[in-house]
């Protein structure tokens, strides 16, 4: 207990209860502060140390499945279905949206299945409206060599829409004698067979509006595809004799890869117009050979390939994403995009495309 000075004694004489209780307090402040001090510290340690904890943990799972986040392997084996111990394989090669790149993806999944010598049969699985018509081409030629190197039963599951390029590419899974070998889904689109050159005229817009081309070029023949001129008769028959060469290129492949139109080529003639085409319509005229889905496409590879299906692994295969990709998606300037639109409106390409709109077409790998 504290003690007081005694106000009726002489100040001398209250010397040592002031000393007493001077040296008293700061024992007692001391001790209020150490109290008020302590949680703050605590709480700031605790703080730090779930920071380091969370930092490592996140560290630890994202180097668990840095796979996922490394492309520099390329492309990944997944597991699809049936015996996953079984050494045999049956692959998945998937074609889904525009095919504008003769050398990505679905090359990527060719070379991958060409190294793996487990690969017993193959599946394409073709969700495409076309595109140009050199990719087109050059994968049919990879999927063809693909078939024919390896010996490798080759069967065709259409999704939605394979149409132009995309019935093009599934050539390359010959129709065999005793089996079929193009399997559309009820609600398929397919067909489309032609070729096409888009060319845009903006001149009416630019007189509207008296905006002249005044582009200085080195012949006559420089600004063919210019949506800003008018197309002379000559570059349209240049142009012409560049889309019939296509197109019976395109009938030629048709015809190897279904021998009845070989024997018959005014039955494809008549098909070859641009139209598309329904399931139904494509199996009555010989596009297609059945109706069914991809289980139906896979019995058929494995049929053909003499396979049991509970001693095979069906496998597909997927292309990682980098972190820096998903950001730089995310952040790619619109410029780039109208860039490209304008350039692929001015160009002398041509498509196996369903559409006349090719630079509004994507292609997009699957991602998991």
């Amino acid at each position: 207990m504290e003690s007081k000075p005694d106000s009726s004694l002489p100040a001398e004489q209250n010397a040592p209860a002031r000393e007493g209780a001077d040296r008293q307090r700061p024992r007692v402040l001391s001790v209020v502060m150490r109290n008020n001090v302590w949680p703050w510290k605590a709480a700031a340690w605790l703080g730090w140390a779930a920071f380091f904890v969370c930092f490592f943990g996140w560290m630890f799972l994202l180097s668990a499945r840095s796979e996922y986040y490394d492309n520099s392997k390329g492309i990944q084996e997944k597991f699809h279905s049936g015996n996953e111990r079984a050494a045999d394989k049956v692959a998945i090669i998937e074609i889904s949206g525009a095919i504008m790149d003769g050398e990505g993806y679905v090359k990527d999944q060719i070379d991958r299945v060409r190294a793996d010598k487990s690969v017993k049969a193959v599946v394409l699985r073709i969700d495409s409206p076309g595109g140009g018509v050199s990719a087109s081409d050059y994968l049919y030629y990879q999927l063809k060599n693909l078939r024919e190197e390896r010996d490798l039963p080759m069967v065709v599951s259409m999704g939605g829409m394979a149409a132009s390029g995309g019935y093009y590419v599934a050539m390359a899974a010959k129709r065999l004698t005793e089996y079929g070998t193009i399997f559309a889904e009820p609600t398929t689109t397919t067909g489309s067979i032609g070729v096409i050159i888009p060319h845009y005229d903006l001149t009416g817009l630019m007189s509207e509006y008296h905006v002249a081309d005044d582009s200085i070029v080195s012949g006559p023949h420089k600004q063919m595809l210019s949506p800003t001129r008018v197309m002379s008769p000559e570059d349209r028959a240049i142009l012409q004799t560049y889309v019939d060469s296509a197109f019976s290129r395109f009938k030629d492949v048709i015809k190897d890869g279904r021998p009845y139109f070989k024997q018959n080529p005014e039955k494809l003639d008549a098909l070859a117009t641009g139209q598309i085409y329904t399931a139904g319509q494509a199996e009555q005229n010989g596009l297609v050979d059945e109706i069914g889905y991809f289980d139906q496409a896979l019995e058929q590879a494995l049929k053909i390939g003499r396979l049991d299906r509970d001693q095979v692994r069906v496998i597909r295969y997927s292309k990682p994403m980098s972190v820096s990709q998903l950001v730089g998606l995310a952040q790619q300037p619109r410029s780039q995009f109208d860039l490209k639109t304008l350039l692929d409106m001015s160009s002398p390409r041509a498509y196996y495309l369903a559409t006349s709109l090719p630079s509004l077409a994507s292609s997009r790998p699957p991602r998991d």
